[in-house]
């Protein structure tokens, strides 16, 4: 273990290699890993690959479950455990906290408030607690009442996260732009918010999104279209499988053309991982790239207008 942690950064699982190159670039490799949480003497800092961001980890003795209890109890009331090991005794503990309420979302809601801590056990007799850390979800992970007979795909659900953990999502009658929409997962999503979408796409629509009220398809390549002879949007939304690379190009073009006031992306890694690609969208003035609890070999990119 390192003298002095600074922070911990929590992948999701089969994403810690991610993680472990995105601090390595950014000249924090961590000291070690505990389970999935890679463990830095660094300071905190914004990580696209971790769930979560332990902001203040303090390493405390933990002689037996009611003094680690106690001691969690006496910083703050509400915590969530990362069991990484000793889950027996970690139970143990965590059954003399207050419960924490880690209900499904049912979306569009706001994140919750309450103020939540992460603590996990590094040994028997020690643990390691943050009284804060970046995420208001049980190690990062945000769940919801999943529709399971609208949407063709369960592709809705990274949309949700994104959009949840952004604040922010598109209200009756703004317009969306879906690039490569079908089979229509995401213009679902945003129809049941009562938005204009327009879904683009070589391929069709499932014909029961596509009659969907306020859903329009252009059946054509979503890179055909020249943001300059479009009439502005308010969201521009994209869940296309192609390069990060060309991916960027796409999102620079409507940036720059003054299009779309809110943009929603999701950049899929074809082979390694693009870390070099990634951190230019996470540059993007007003921009956050994230990894989310919801997301397969791919991160979200997510930036918001006035």
């Amino acid at each position: 273990m390192p003298a002095r942690i600074g922070a911990a950064y929590l992948a999701a699982e089969g994403f810690e290699r991610d993680l472990e190159e995105e601090l390595r670039r950014a000249g924090r490799p961590p000291a070690t890993w505990h389970g999935r949480l890679a463990l830095s003497e660094a300071p905190p800092a914004a990580m696209a690959w971790a769930l979560e961001t332990w902001t203040d980890p303090r390493d405390l003795p933990a002689p037996s479950v009611k003094a680690a209890a106690d001691a969690l109890r006496g910083i703050q009331r509400n915590w969530a455990l990362y069991a990484a090991g000793h889950h027996r005794r970690a139970a143990l503990i965590e059954a003399r906290l207050p419960p924490v309420k880690a209900r499904p979302l049912t979306f569009p809601v706001p994140a919750p408030s309450a103020h939540l801590g992460a603590w996990t056990l590094l040994a028997p007799d020690r643990m390691l607690a943050s009284p804060t850390k970046t995420s208001p979800f049980v190690n990062g992970e945000v769940r919801f009442v999943e529709d399971r007979e609208g949407p063709p795909s369960r592709a809705y659900l990274k949309l949700w996260e994104a959009l949840t953990r952004a604040g922010r999502w598109p209200q009756p009658g703004e317009t969306c732009l879906d690039l490569g929409a079908s089979p229509g997962g995401w213009t679902w999503a945003l129809a049941k918010l009562g938005a204009q979408v327009t879904a683009v796409d070589k391929a069709p629509l499932d014909p029961g999104i596509a009659a969907m009220p306020g859903v329009t398809m252009r059946q054509e390549s979503a890179f055909g279209l020249d943001p300059r002879d479009h009439p502005p949007v308010d969201w521009l939304f994209s869940d296309i499988i192609c390069y990060p690379a060309r991916l960027l190009a796409l999102v620079r073009r409507w940036l720059e053309a003054g299009r779309a006031r809110h943009v929603c992306c999701t950049i899929k890694f074809q082979g390694e991982t693009d870390h070099a690609v990634t951190a230019e969208f996470a540059a993007i003035p007003g921009a956050v790239v994230f990894h989310g609890a919801h997301n397969k070999h791919e991160a979200m990119f997510v930036r918001l207008g006035d």
